[in-house]
């Protein structure tokens, strides 16, 4: 039997679609993290304006009141980078993901983590995060209190890397500047985290959030390496699609692919949407001519404009005084119509981000 071939077209409507971003939807805030499975969160803002983006009537105490009663929990994770996760997700696949933590500290510090002593980091730095909840400066003065001749910093990333952590409130909350202390995830949730180590599941999640797509799509947006023996078994239970290019894309047997003539109105997207860092290809929404624009340098990744369901612009906000300011920088010349639309939906996100300024506007440039 033949393998049904998508179109850019398709899978650029289906990515939207289960992305939340055809049309916003009526989704708890909570069921939307976990359908997102996570959102990244490198900086407090932008899962904010993510969740926006994406829901109706979204507020910024939705999201802090689940920060502030563990329903949702600031940690590292996807890539080694900082995410938000629910506390089920969360400790049900922070060991599926442990290989990519551990990656992350071979390819920060490389010799400086070389024959650290893991265990007994942890065991020097779990008491004293249950106990004083530090920041991570106070923890690498500890270790190296116990470790002098170590290199405190990757000592300290060390056991972010194995010892799973929470951020604590108002640490990730909107407006909160990057200064965080920690625990452990486990006394931050009183709840272990999961046994198994296996991808099955959380490929299966991800498939429902981001597919079709395939293992390699998977590792990029996991940051893990070597996946395809062990996810072979589970290839089996899902159905197959080939793209423009004949790659082949693994899914979801019951969820349908969106017609690739749906509307897609024009979205904005805040920075590191990981909408954008899902696939090993980014074709499907972000034209390989427009990346660099975007991907500025290694870890940053500007705000993004959908314009007809690919980045087509991308934007920054101002305030002065009194005044909020919103500049979009587009990619390209834009008809009357969706000028209008990107400005209508530019200023709804300033009135969000900016709620108490008295003057907003909307002004446009071509991206040089």
């Amino acid at each position: 039997m033949a393998t049904t071939a998508l179109s850019l077209r398709q899978l650029n409507r289906t990515l939207l679609a289960r992305q939340l971003l055809l049309e916003r939807s009526r989704l708890d805030c909570l069921v939307a993290i976990e359908t997102l499975v996570a959102l990244q969160s490198q900086i407090p803002n932008p899962p904010y304006i993510g969740l926006w983006t994406r829901l109706q009537r979204f507020q910024r105490r939705d999201l802090t009141s689940l920060l502030e009663s563990r329903q949702v929990l600031r940690a590292p994770w996807l890539r080694s980078t900082l995410h938000l996760v629910s506390a089920p997700d969360h400790q049900r696949f922070q060991p599926v993901i442990q290989p990519a933590l551990a990656r992350g500290l071979r390819s920060f510090f490389g010799a400086r983590a070389r024959d650290l002593d893991i265990e007994r980091l942890i065991e020097i730095a779990k008491p004293y995060l249950e106990a004083e909840t530090p920041a991570i400066g106070a923890l690498r003065d500890k270790l190296q209190e116990h470790e002098p001749e170590r290199d405190k910093q990757a000592m300290a990333y060390a056991v972010r890397s194995y010892l799973p952590l929470a951020q604590i409130p108002p640490s990730g909350t909107w407006g909160v500047g990057t200064r965080a202390t920690y625990t452990t995830a486990e006394s931050w949730l009183g709840a272990p985290a999961s046994a198994s180590t296996e991808p099955d599941a959380l490929f299966r999640r991800y498939l429902a959030a981001f597919g079709p797509a395939n293992v390699m799509d998977f590792q990029t947006w996991t940051g893990m390496t070597s996946l395809k023996t062990r996810l072979a078994p589970a290839l089996k239970d899902l159905v197959t699609y080939q793209d423009e290019s004949g790659k082949m894309l693994n899914d979801l047997p019951d969820l349908p692919i969106a017609a690739a003539d749906a509307p897609a109105p024009v979205r904005f997207l805040p920075e590191y949407d990981n909408i954008l860092i899902a696939h090993k290809d980014r074709g499907r929404i972000l034209p390989e001519a427009q990346r660099k624009k975007v991907f500025v340098s290694a870890g940053r990744v500007l705000g993004s404009v959908l314009i007809d369901g690919f980045v087509g612009a991308i934007w920054k906000s101002r305030r002065d005084k009194t005044a909020a300011r919103l500049l979009v920088s587009l990619f390209a010349p834009q008809p009357d119509d969706i000028l209008g639309e990107i400005e209508a939906e530019g200023l709804a996100l300033l009135r969000f981000i900016e709620d108490d300024a008295e003057d907003f506007s909307l002004a446009f440039e071509m991206h040089s």
